[in-house]
């Protein structure tokens, strides 16, 4: 079934992630802002096949934690790309005070029409992010047409995996201000019909579960006095709503995670 995307804008995601919605998720998640932090950014290094001599690029890079890791454990070079202007300016001034601005270049730009020549990185890469992307299909043709010859596309993201009504699709894309979600098979046609070869399609959706539900409690008992004198309690309680909602969903496998590893011949 095919479902409605929501009204959904970059703009729309460039506000939340410009005011409280970017620094509640570096609260939960860290500066990585993704699921499971430098251990998940090193397990896909692996996969992707990172090494010194990798120019990679990272679309959506956020606050650049994952592209400052990655250059200082595997010394490549790391170009990032996100479209929200706040967190752009916070990667490169981080970056800066880190003392790694030789290898890595912070660019602000659509993921949907990337500023960057055809065929130039060895590693196109994503976190936890492209469930904001509006238009998947062109998303994926763009990671295609700038990765060299041999190549490799290496995401992992947030996935609808189980039946479930139109009123909770909405609800849950809704509170994280998604467009839609895709799931693992759509993100592996879409990546075959962009011309690569998917070597690796996994659901990584039961570890999901079990950070969503280490959001919520971190928010429920560590952060509530924090959001609510900052914010507000409206805040407060739309914010664990929201998560309660996804713990429940994932609980339930009607939505996950899952990671794509796909080579350009």
């Amino acid at each position: 079934m095919t479902r409605r995307k929501l009204d959904v804008t970059i703009g729309n995601v460039s506000e939340v992630y410009d005011g409280a919605g970017g620094i509640l998720w570096e609260m939960l998640m860290g500066e990585q802002i993704h699921v499971g932090a430098e251990q998940e950014t090193d397990t896909l290094a692996g996969k992707a096949g990172v090494t010194a001599g990798t120019h990679l690029l990272d679309v959506c890079s956020a606050l650049g934690g994952p592209a400052r890791h990655l250059a200082r454990r595997y010394g490549c070079r790391v170009t990032g790309l996100d479209a929200t202007r706040k967190m752009h300016e916070e990667a490169i001034r981080r970056t800066h005070e880190a003392g790694l601005e030789e290898r890595l270049d912070f660019r602000l730009g659509n993921a949907l029409d990337m500023p960057f020549q055809a065929g130039s990185f060895d590693v196109v890469w994503g976190q936890d992010a492209w469930c904001y992307i509006t238009d998947k299909k062109r998303l994926i043709e763009e990671c295609a047409r700038v990765l060299k010859p041999g190549g490799v596309l290496a995401f992992t993201d947030w996935l609808e995996t189980g039946p479930m009504s139109d009123g909770e699709c909405s609800a849950l894309n809704t509170f994280m201000v998604f467009p839609y979600m895709e799931t693992l098979d759509g993100y592996a046609a879409l990546s075959e019909a962009a011309g690569l070869t998917v070597v690796e399609k996994e659901d990584l959706s039961p570890d999901f579960a079990t950070h969503i539900q280490h959001y919520l409690e971190e928010v429920q008992q560590t952060y509530r006095e924090a959001i609510v004198s900052n914010y507000g309690q409206e805040m407060y309680d739309a914010v664990e709503q929201g998560i309660t909602l996804w713990r429940d969903a994932s609980a339930e496998g009607k939505v996950g995670r899952g990671r794509i590893v796909a080579r350009k011949e």
